[in-house]
This record gives C-alpha cells, structure tokens and sequence, in this order.
C-alpha cells in the first residue's frame, strides 16, 4: 500500500473507532514497522487531524473527544461488500439481530449518492454467497433476545431441551452468544439456580424481556 493510500487508511481507522488504540496494533493490521506508523501519526497530526495518546491500560492513539466528525462517505464497492455481507446474514439468519441489521443495511444505502445506489445494486446482484442457514426462529423470539443482548436485560425464555418435550420456564441473563454454523447458542446465567447454563437458540419457543432489573 502507498503511504499516501495508507494515511486516508490510517485515517478512517482511527475514525472508526473513538477508543485508543497503540501503535504496534495499527502496525501489525497495515504490515509496516512500528516506526512508520509513527512517522504517519506525526503526518496526520500536521495535516491538522486532533490525535491524542493517552497512556496506561486502555490507552492509544485515538481522535481528540472534542473532535466532531463529517458523514461517512462509502463508495460503491465498501457499500456493496457491507450490504452483500449484511444480506448474507439476514438470508441465512447468522445473526439474531435482524431488526437493527436491518436498520443498520438501511443507512448504508442512504449513505450513498445516487450513481453509488445503482453501482451498489448491480454489484450485489452479481453477488452468490452459498452457505448453510441457521435453523428457523420465530421473529419474536429473535427480537427479545436482541433486546436483551443489547440492553443487557434479563429474559424470561420457554425452552425445549429434547424436541416435543414441554417447554421449560427458565429466567435468565445472557453473558455470550457462539454462532456455530446452523446453530445459534446462548451461554447465560439461570437467575433462578444461579448456575451457568447454555441454550440453542431454534429451541427457545417463547421469551420476554423483563422491563425492572432483579433484585
């Protein structure tokens, strides 16, 4: 990558993300030496962009707080990639935050120009991502344990250990989600029992989210 290419990399990679990070990281995703990310730094800061470095645990080079940054600009081809890959995930439920991947999808495209619009869309067409889907979920389900994951809410779920077995009331908080292939799976903590229990996902027939905090 020329240096000029990697400064606007450099940029929108600091852009990205509003929390320190070091230099050795920068280096290690752009492939240079240490010592000409710090030169490019140094480039950045005297074309005017606020960088701060803050030191101790958690810190990094990161833009100045203060600092308010211009709409995004995609072109074509990210706009494309970002909606293929979004796509992907909704037609093959990866993921079960469909309704905020949704929204997400939505302003992507509205970040674009019109040509960029047209580009984008005769470039997904072209687009055949072949994979397995995860197994069906009722929509509301996937929009609970959405909430609840992003909110960090505690969820009243009906689970099915076994197929046709009655489902089981269990009242739970989730502290990851592991997609593996067809199956969604959700290790969480039982408020009941107090113990770490996993759950797959296709097999929560009902949940709720509590709107008050347990005690």
């Amino acid at each position: 990558m020329r240096k000029k290419s990697r400064l606007f990399a450099l940029a929108e990679a600091l852009r990205g993300r509003r929390t320190g990070v070091t230099a050795q990281e920068l280096a290690d995703r752009f492939g240079v030496t240490i010592r000409t990310i710090y030169r490019d730094l140094d480039a950045l800061q005297d074309a005017g962009l606020p960088l701060r470095a803050d030191r101790g645990r958690g810190g990094g080079y990161a833009l100045d707080k203060a600092y308010q940054l211009p709409p995004i600009n995609l072109t074509a081809r990210e706009g494309a990639l970002l909606v293929a890959l979004g796509r992907m995930a909704l037609d093959q439920r990866l993921l079960p935050f469909s309704a905020s991947l949704e929204a997400a999808l939505d302003k992507v495209r509205g970040a674009l120009t019109t040509s960029a619009q047209r580009e984008l869309l005769r470039l997904v067409d072209q687009l055949q991502i072949v994979g397995v889907p995860a197994l069906p979920v009722p929509a509301a389900v996937r929009a609970a344990v959405e909430t609840a994951w992003f909110e960090d809410r505690a969820l009243t779920i009906h689970y099915r250990k076994v197929a046709y077995d009655p489902p089981q009331r269990r009242t739970v908080r989730i502290r990851n989600l592991v997609f593996d292939r067809a199956v969604t799976l959700l290790n969480c903590v039982d408020l009941d029992s107090g113990e770490d229990r996993q759950f797959r996902l296709e097999r929560i027939t009902q949940a709720v989210v509590l709107e008050a905090e347990l005690g």
